[in-house]
C-alpha cells in the first residue's frame, strides 16, 4: 500500500532533560524501528466539536460519548456510515476520523464533506483517502478524539546535535501498515 501520510517534525532548543527524553524516544523507535503513533495536534478532535478538552457527553441512544463511533457500513471505499454519537454531532471538511481495527491496523482519513449526525447519532460520512476494504470492516472502530496513524521513522533522518548552542532535534517519519 502507498502511505498517504508524511510527517516532519522538529523541537525547539531542549533542556538537557528533554534532551534526554527525545534520545530514548529515538532509540525505541529508530534503532529497532518500532512503529509510533501520530495525530495532528492542531485539530485532535473535530473542529465544529472542539471545546479544548476531550470529547465527552452522551450518546443519542444512551451512553458515554468520549469520541469513538461505531462502523455501520462500508457504502463504498470513500463513504461510510457510523453510529454511536451524539446527536447532532457535526464534522466539517478537514476533520480527522481514524479507523482501527487493533492497536496497529489503523486508517487515518479526512472528512470531504459536511455532515451531521441525525438524532439517534448516526452519520454518513465521505472522506479523502479511500479505505482499504480487504483489511477494513464494520468490526472497526471510529477514532476522533486525536485520530492516529502508525509510523514509522525514516532511516537517517534524525537531526539531534548535542553542542551548548543547538539541541534543536528533528526527524521524519512515514505512515506504515500491518495486515
Amino acid at each position: 500500500m502507498t502511505p498517504y501520510w508524511v510527517a516532519s517534525y522538529s523541537t525547539s532548543s531542549l533542556l538537557p532533560v528533554q534532551s534526554g527524553l527525545f534520545d530514548a524516544f529515538i532509540m525505541k523507535a529508530d534503532a529497532r524501528g518500532v512503529p509510533f503513533l501520530a495525530y495532528d495536534p492542531g485539530r485532535p478532535r473535530p473542529i465544529a466539536m472542539d471545546k479544548g478538552v476531550p470529547l465527552s457527553g452522551s450518546k443519542a441512544g444512551g451512553g458515554s460519548f468520549i469520541g469513538e463511533a461505531a462502523l455501520d457500513d462500508i457504502l463504498d471505499s470513500r463513504t461510510v456510515q457510523i453510529s454511536g454519537l451524539p446527536a447532532a454531532f457535526k464534522f466539517l471538511p478537514g476533520d480527522y476520523m481514524e479507523f482501527r481495527m487493533t492497536p496497529l491496523i489503523r486508517s487515518l482519513h479526512r472528512v470531504a464533506e459536511n455532515a451531521t449526525a441525525t438524532s439517534g447519532g448516526v452519520a454518513t460520512i465521505e472522506f479523502m483517502y479511500a479505505l482499504d476494504t480487504e483489511n477494513f470492516t464494520t468490526g472497526a472502530t471510529v477514532h476522533l478524539e486525536k485520530a492516529s496513524t502508525v509510523m514509522m521513522i525514516d532511516p537517517g533522518s534524525v537531526q539531534a546535535p548535542k553542542s551548548l548552542g543547538n539541541r534543536e532535534a528533528s526527524f521524519s517519519a512515514t505512515e506504515v501498515f500491518f495486515s
